[in-house]
């Protein structure tokens, strides 16, 4: 496993929830990839890797993909519960 070379940005919230999330439960970026271009979700790898580093904003399209891909509910993801 690959340590985070910069600092943890400050454009969304969510990133370090899903980061966290996503290796809970063994998954790799590029699974939770495939699995959002199967809902509907055009990301790289990139701009997964930047959405985890909280460096680049994230749409309520891809918000409500990834907690329905991980099986969390979007209040989760952005703390409330």
């Amino acid at each position: 496993m690959r340590l985070r070379k910069q600092e943890r940005g400050n454009k969304n919230i969510i990133g370090a929830k899903v980061e966290e999330i996503r290796k809970q439960q063994g998954m790799k970026q590029k699974e939770l990839l495939a699995q959002l271009q199967v809902n509907g979700i055009d990301m790289n790898a990139s701009a997964l890797s930047k959405l985890e580093g909280q460096v680049r904003l994230v749409t309520d399209y891809e918000l409500a993909a990834i907690a329905k891909i991980l099986d969390v509910s979007v209040n989760s993801l952005l703390g409330i519960e």
